[in-house]
């Protein structure tokens, strides 16, 4: 098949490429886009060149697939390097999403005329790797090192009349219509006597050396605050940096060094993994026949911090609320929390004060459970007691429509067991939001055993309008998510009770990358919260599992955390970020003490060896029960939802990547000592005998 074809009218030539369905700059689009390039050079009539692609969206960057892949093919910098050398002007026509490599094709080229649609990027950085075929060279000198760099350190997409305004595009066009954008703009330079305009001779903004050199201060040193244990962000400052010091050919010829060095990183395999693991997560069973209902009015049972987030996250997808509680000064206090949080938006100019009105507009709220009763959509996000959880469903099922789906927001509990006391449980579905619910991605979709295939098609389309990630799960305590952390917490307790510091713990998993350390996550979350899961299983914790105390003691003390202003660590006015509170180390000790447990000393190496083996064990399991999809899936969950440094993958990529033998290894080392708790899942030990990994399973 044909991606490139041209076609000469007068004196323009006009390219069309068309790759479906991102328009991704394969091998094939590279050495037909090449060939192309090197034909026209030779027409002798052409005194322009329009590049278009016509249709969902111009080059929207390189094939991902083909990434740290031997193509014989071109590469597109040199592709580049031609199109910037062609003595006819270059026009590049662009709409819908020009990134990454697509922008660095519209940067070689002279001019450029952009859709009102538009929204160029390089988002190279987040796939592990910097833009490679003259973007960190040619940006900077369209735009400024400053808002460069800003925009290749985070990805972000940039719209059209913000990259007019700062020179990244020459002109924005009336309409959409690429094609006859690209060539009446073409028809406009020439009639003007327009000459070609090499994008790596514009230098008026990379001239005040002086001021330049204080930018590239001013980003290596939040560089190493906020990209800490990240490569490519470095590489990158760095390819502009040195770029500006070195003539073209030879800024380019760096820049390809640093980003074969990039490509070569396991971050770059890591991210890439994320980047396909969360287009993966549709492919489930429900959604190949299922069929969604349209939602326009949602009802939320509940004001308290995942209520009010819940709604807003609602609200924000152009929802009608109601939101129920069950006194008036808990809706005053609820409409507080959200009033002010759009008003904190408004400050930081995110959204309008009249957007904000417009939003409110969405929401109202009643003691009166009657009020649901034209409702397409309940979620529940009462107190997490099954009992209550089924009286606010008994109580549903009595006033909602029939068709009304009922969501709960259990973070532990047994939707199937909720779904007993409506007396149609297909369209009872979990839906685990995480806090706040307004601003954190992941939502766990939790299927049970008579949710309908329509249910969880619906439940898919909310997360999408509410920007979320949604991942499928089926009923277990914890789901994916908190029944993973319920193992490494026992995991650690176990540590921390055979002698490992609290904060030596913490401290190892921040410097693997995750956002936060175990006990900063409790001190987050409020520590009464496990305390109340605690209790919940008590009654059914076997009589030989090892349970240790610590964490009961540090409650009893009613330290839950932030909260409480102390927890593990103190907060307050004045106390520096993460200060260890001392009274946990005397309570470690005690501990140890009754249990007769001679501390012992961990390195680094073994308390992230158990960290990572308490998960991947976990998750193992959760894939024997088929409780997730694939392994891919969990990555996602712990990625979105849980701070687990999305360069490494997610727990069971890094996994694969560092080896399941090593893995099973620990696992059965750890097992001599503990063999209820560590005892090695058979899923794991088919994987390794057969030499394959959990990405065999994606």
């Amino acid at each position: 098949m044909t991606v490139v074809k041209y076609s000469i009218s007068d004196d323009i030539a006009l390219i069309q490429i068309s790759n479906p369905p991102v328009n991704a700059i394969s091998a094939a689009v590279r050495i037909e886009l090449l060939q192309t390039i090197e034909t026209l050079a030779l027409e002798k009539s052409v005194k322009a060149i329009v590049i278009t692609a016509p249709e969902r969206t111009f080059l929207a960057g390189a094939d991902i697939k083909e990434f740290g892949k031997d193509i014989d093919a071109p590469i597109l910098s040199e592709i580049c390097d031609k199109i910037e050398s062609l003595d006819k002007v270059v026009v590049a026509s662009l709409h819908g999403t020009p990134l990454g490599g697509g922008l660095e094709v519209a940067m070689s080229a002279h001019y450029r005329i952009a859709a009102p649609n538009t929204k160029v990027g390089l988002p190279e950085v987040l796939l592990g790797i910097l833009p490679g075929a003259g973007g960190t060279q040619r940006l900077p000198r369209l735009c400024g090192v400053s808002m460069a760099l800003d925009m290749m350190l985070t990805g972000k997409h940039v719209p059209v009349r913000e990259a007019f305004e700062n020179g990244i595009v020459d002109e924005i066009a009336q309409d959409n219509k690429s094609i006859d954008n690209g060539i009446a703009y073409a028809k406009k330079l020439i009639k003007e006597g327009a000459k070609i305009r090499p994008t790596s001779k514009i230098d008026k903004k990379i001239k005040n050396i002086e001021e330049i050199k204080s930018v590239i201060i001013k980003f290596k040193s939040e560089a190493l605050k906020k990209y800490k244990n990240l490569f490519s962000p470095h590489a990158i400052i760095k390819s502009v940096d040195e770029g500006l010091s070195l003539d073209f050919p030879g800024a380019i010829k760096n820049e390809r060094r640093l980003f074969t060095e990039c490509i070569k990183s396991t971050q770059r395999e890591g991210l890439i993994h994320s980047f396909f693991s969360e287009r993966a997560i549709t492919k489930i069973p429900e959604l190949a026949s299922g069929k969604p209902v349209e939602l326009k009015n949602i009802g939320i049972i509940g004001g308290g911090t995942m209520g009010t987030g819940i709604s807003m996250a609602a609200m924000n997808a152009g929802y009608n609320v109601i939101m129920i509680e069950q006194n008036q000064g808990a809706i005053d206090k609820a409409l507080e929390k959200i009033n002010s949080t759009y008003e904190r938006n408004v400050k930081l100019g995110r959204i309008t004060s009249d957007q904000k009105q417009q939003i409110m507009k969405l929401f109202s709220a009643t003691i009166d459970m009657k009020e649901l009763n034209n409702r397409d959509l309940i979620i529940e996000a009462v107190f997490e007691n099954m009992e209550v959880k089924k009286e606010v469903f008994i109580k549903l099922n009595e006033i909602c429509s029939k068709n009304c789906i009922l969501a709960s927001n259990t973070s532990y509990l047994d939707v199937n067991e909720i779904s007993t006391v409506v007396d149609n449980p297909s369209r009872v579905i979990g839906l685990h939001f995480f806090s706040p619910a307004n601003i954190m991605k992941l939502l766990e979709v939790v299927v049970a055993d008579k949710t309908s295939e329509d249910t969880v098609a619906t439940a898919f389309m909310l997360a999408k309008k509410m920007k979320k990630v949604p991942v499928r799960s089926g009923v277990c305590d914890g789901f994916i998510g908190n029944r993973i952390l319920s193992k490494y917490l026992v995991g650690t307790y176990h540590m921390v009770e055979d002698g490992a510091s609290p904060f030596h713990v913490d401290k190892v998993l921040r410097e693997f990358g995750c956002a936060m350390g175990v006990f900063q996550v409790i001190d987050l979350a409020g520590g009464d919260i496990g305390w109340a899961t605690r209790k919940r299983k008590a009654p059914f914790r076997h009589k030989d599992d090892r349970y240790v105390e610590i964490a009961d003691r540090v409650c009893e003390n009613g330290w839950f955390g932030q909260k409480t202003s102390k927890g593990y660590y103190l907060y307050g006015e004045g106390i520096d970020f993460l200060t260890p509170n001392p009274e946990i180390e005397v309570i470690c000790s005690s501990e140890r003490q009754r249990s007769g447990i001679i501390p012992k000393t961990f390195s680094d190496q073994e308390i992230l060896d158990r960290y990572i083996a308490a998960m991947v064990y976990e998750g193992t399991k959760i894939l024997q029960e088929k409780i997730a999809v694939r392994p891919s899936d969990i990555d996602v969950v712990y990625t979105n939802g849980y701070g687990f440094p999305k360069w490494r993958g997610g727990p069971m990529k890094y996994a694969d990547m560092i080896g399941l033998d090593k893995i099973l290894l620990n696992i059965q080392k750890f097992s001599e000592a503990d063999s209820r708790f560590w005892s090695p899942p058979q899923l794991l030990i088919d994987l390794v005998d057969n030499n394959k990994n959990f990405d065999s399973l994606n």
